[in-house]
């Protein structure tokens, strides 16, 4: 009946079907809360799963001035894990879902006042078979020009 090969893998290996792209809000509420409540199984008190949630929601280790330009920042890596299990479209190849966390970086700087343009890139590394994802932070002049009126501690 079904002779197709995507018909034969399971169906959790099967790609998405094609369609908006877009998640709706009680959807992420309902699979973040699964996470929790999964996370929840795994530890003993409070502290163990806000541990466990910080450790999957971190997306770097380290953060790194450009050595080209003094107004920008960048915080690397190689698997993070909003890209982890994206089906994405042969049309769409280029798509990096990191796109969220870049808004959610510009919301935190924007919330705290240093107004900066925030960007999620692929860069492609010598010797590995997937780029990393670099969350790119280009601040507003003002914000460094703030920065260095002000006097050091």
């Amino acid at each position: 009946m079904f002779s197709s090969p995507l018909y034969r893998l399971n169906i959790v290996d099967r790609p998405l079907a094609k369609g908006k792209g877009e998640v709706s809000l009680s959807a992420f509420s309902f699979l973040f809360s699964e996470l929790v409540q999964y996370c929840q199984t795994k530890v003993s008190n409070i502290g163990e799963l806000e541990r466990r949630l910080e450790d999957i929601g971190a997306e770097a280790k380290d953060l790194e001035q450009s050595n080209t330009a003094e107004d920008e920042y960048m915080i690397s890596d190689y698997d993070l894990f909003v890209n982890k299990f994206i089906s994405v479209p042969k049309d769409m190849g280029a798509l990096n879902c990191a796109a969220f966390v870049a808004g959610i970086v510009k919301g935190v700087l924007d919330g705290a006042g240093f107004r900066a343009r925030v960007t999620a890139h692929f860069v492609p590394v010598k010797g590995q078979p997937k780029p990393k994802t670099t969350i790119l932070m280009k601040f507003d002049g003002t914000v460094l020009a703030r920065e260095h009126r002000l006097p050091s501690l």
